[in-house]
């Protein structure tokens, strides 16, 4: 008999919830960088080893939001704890449990509730703190959940959390972390073909791959300003348009002679399949992160 489920990974933007997805699949599903609100959309990273696949569901980090896309992100966030098997929160082993960490340990315990999904705590970037500090930091995370549950009336979920130090970075704890998720799937059917990591289409993915690079290029506020998509795909043929808000906005993605979107076109296609080519163009949306109607387009 075979046995499958889903688990969601909540937290703040930037404490390495997509890191962590790939190092569990073992590839590059979800794209990283260290912009807060990298992932916009909720991605599925797939494991499956044996008679047991387990699907992982990265999401946007939970925040404050600013604009409309940045609510609709808090809202797939905490949409994919419905349904799921076990919920996870990411917090980090350095500096003090915040407002933020807070919320998304919150959103766990309020989507566990009784019966409902495991809730885990992960205690990541454990490759940056002394050993004594990750007990702390541990030890800390039960108090916070002590007194989440207490405000939540969520005492009996926060009796079900467990907890696991770990660095998604170097891989350290994330073998075990797996192997506890997987021995605790309930019976069922596969719900994808055992070879498949990612159920992400490949033009989407692609478009990611500029984003990212992009993102790794730009500072200050521009990347949240940024949307991608494949708009043409005729393979090798790949078209992908990058969106701004303001005409100011489109000089810098260019930049100089077209230096900076020459970088992010030889970064992507060292990425792709080889003998793709692929053409880069910049376009002016004005106010696309507040507009409804072009976050419906773009799927947000």
């Amino acid at each position: 008999m075979t046995r499958s489920g889903f688990v969601a990974i909540l937290g703040r933007p930037n404490v390495g919830k997509s890191t962590l997805l790939n190092a569990i699949v073992g590839a590059k599903v979800s794209i990283t960088s260290s912009t807060p609100h990298t992932t916009r959309n909720q991605v599925r990273g797939i494991w499956t080893e044996g008679d047991v696949q387990v699907i992982f569901v990265d999401t946007p980090g939970i925040h404050r939001p600013k604009s409309s896309l940045g609510g609709r992100m808090n809202n797939s966030a905490r949409a994919s704890t419905s349904g799921v098997d076990m919920v996870v929160g990411v917090i980090e082993a350095r500096g003090e449990i915040g407002p933020g960490d807070r919320q998304v340990l919150s959103a766990m315990l309020e989507a566990a509730g009784e019966h409902g999904p495991l809730p885990l705590v992960l205690v990541n970037k454990i490759d940056r703190t002394a050993h004594e500090d990750i007990a702390k930091h541990l030890l800390a995370a039960t108090v916070v959940i002590d007194e989440l549950a207490e405000k939540l009336g969520a005492q009996k979920a926060a009796k079900r959390v467990e907890y696991f130090p770990l660095s998604a970075k170097i891989g350290r704890g994330v073998p075990e972390f797996v192997e506890f998720v997987a021995a605790r799937m309930p019976e069922g059917p596969f719900f994808y073909p055992e070879d498949e990591v990612s159920d992400v289409s490949e033009m989407h993915y692609i478009a990611e791959l500029v984003r990212e690079q992009l993102f790794r290029k730009m500072r200050e506020e521009i990347p949240h300003s940024l949307h991608c998509r494949v708009s043409e795909y005729e393979f090798p043929n790949v078209t992908v348009e990058i969106l701004v808000e303001r005409d100011s906005q489109k000089g810098m993605v260019i930049g100089k002679g077209g230096l900076v979107l020459k970088d992010v076109g030889t970064e992507v296609r060292k990425q792709m399949p080889e003998g793709t080519f692929l053409e880069l163009r910049v376009r002016v949306e004005p106010g696309w992160q507040g507009r409804d109607e072009m976050l419906d387009r773009f799927g947000y």
